[in-house]
């Protein structure tokens, strides 16, 4: 609140200073000064991305990786979520989830990618983005990442229930009940983006230091790039960081505590493989997903190397959509069988 008194009381004098002035064209100044002061300090028109390399056979080697990384994401995930929907065999809540989850991971890739390729494909490197497309792409994209959390976390309450309570599976988790999970983990995942994003873009940016040393709009960059006092919009950051990583994963543990509580009474061996091989894929999404991501934004300010970290934002932005259907797919011969159908081969009878 102190701030924003001190600005208060401050334009009360100049507006009392200025009235006294005798000339409208002396109060016209005065005003004027006033505004272009306040505009030089907080609009700026675009935002220059550093990219990830300067040097140009380094960026059309990565160019061609990354392009073929980007197409396989999409064509993977698009691929996952239209056999879910064509196979009603798998129109189940855990592929619901998984096909909601390969659509967010999709966007997330369609939100992050193209505009690290074009800094590639660039002559410099470097590309230019709006202050508008900016505010947007760090919107949509720390939606996007967080709703994928409070997915992940949803996802290992079903396979709670699936294990817990195999009778009452079908009665408890039907499509409404999945609708409203994935309703509420959007719903979610865009409140703690619309808070991040304010955190972010209340404070002023300099014209000419609008040089951000990465290949999108991510929390940190920016946050090295805002004027002002940044200490409790990195607290309130840290916050939300701690919320959207804590909490599902907090969920997700008490999940599988109460899974092996439950396995762990089931008298064969083969009932506990069982049980287990539903759970593998989505602990190995957990554990890379929530891995990249507490290393990259539950950390200390002083701790972060924007270089470095550069590197980690990729495996989380681009190899980590990519595995998604992998991981799922891999040893899942429900799976198999409905993307070869998707593409038109034959499958044997289930």
């Amino acid at each position: 609140m102190s701030p924003c008194v001190c600005i208060v009381v401050s334009y009360a004098r100049i507006v009392a200073t200025v009235l006294r002035v005798p000339s409208a064209k002396g109060k016209r100044k005065a005003f004027s000064t006033s505004n272009d002061a306040q505009e030089n300090q907080t609009r700026i028109s675009e935002f220059l991305l550093l990219g990830l390399s300067q040097v140009p056979e380094t960026r059309f080697t990565l160019l061609v990786i990354f392009l073929v990384l980007y197409l396989l994401t999409l064509s993977g995930n698009i691929l996952l979520a239209l056999a879910v929907w064509k196979d009603t065999h798998l129109q189940t809540p855990m592929y619901i989830f998984l096909c909601t989850l390969a659509l967010s991971e999709t966007l997330v890739s369609f939100v992050v990618v193209p505009k690290m390729l074009r800094g590639l494909a660039s002559p410099s490197g470097v590309s230019s983005i709006s202050f508008p497309g900016c505010v947007a792409q760090m919107f949509f994209g720390s939606a996007l990442a967080s709703t994928n959390c409070f997915l992940l976390a949803a996802m290992g309450y079903d396979r709670s229930v699936a294990i817990r309570d195999p009778l009452r599976y079908v009665a408890r988790m039907d499509g409404k009940t999945c609708i409203k999970l994935i309703t509420v983990c959007s719903f979610g995942g865009f409140c703690v983006a619309a808070g991040m994003t304010a955190a972010i873009f209340h404070h002023p940016f300099s014209p000419g230091h609008n040089l951000i040393q990465h290949f999108y709009c991510d929390i940190l960059p920016l946050l090295e790039l805002a004027c002002g006092e940044t200490r409790t919009s990195e607290a309130a950051l840290l916050f939300l960081c701690m919320l959207v990583l804590g909490f599902p994963l907090l969920l997700i543990l008490l999940s599988y505590i109460y899974i092996l509580k439950t396995v762990l009474r089931v008298s064969t061996h083969g009932s506990h493989r069982k049980a287990f091989s539903t759970c593998g894929a989505h602990l190995t999404v957990v554990v890379i997903h929530f891995g990249c991501a507490s290393f990259m934004y539950l950390r200390p300010k002083t701790s972060y190397h924007l270089e470095r970290d550069r590197l980690i934002s990729v495996s989380y932005s681009v190899v980590t959509p990519l595995l998604n259907p992998m991981v799922y797919s891999l040893r899942n011969r429900e799976v198999h069988a409905a993307l070869k159908k998707t593409l038109g081969f034959k499958s044997a009878e289930r």
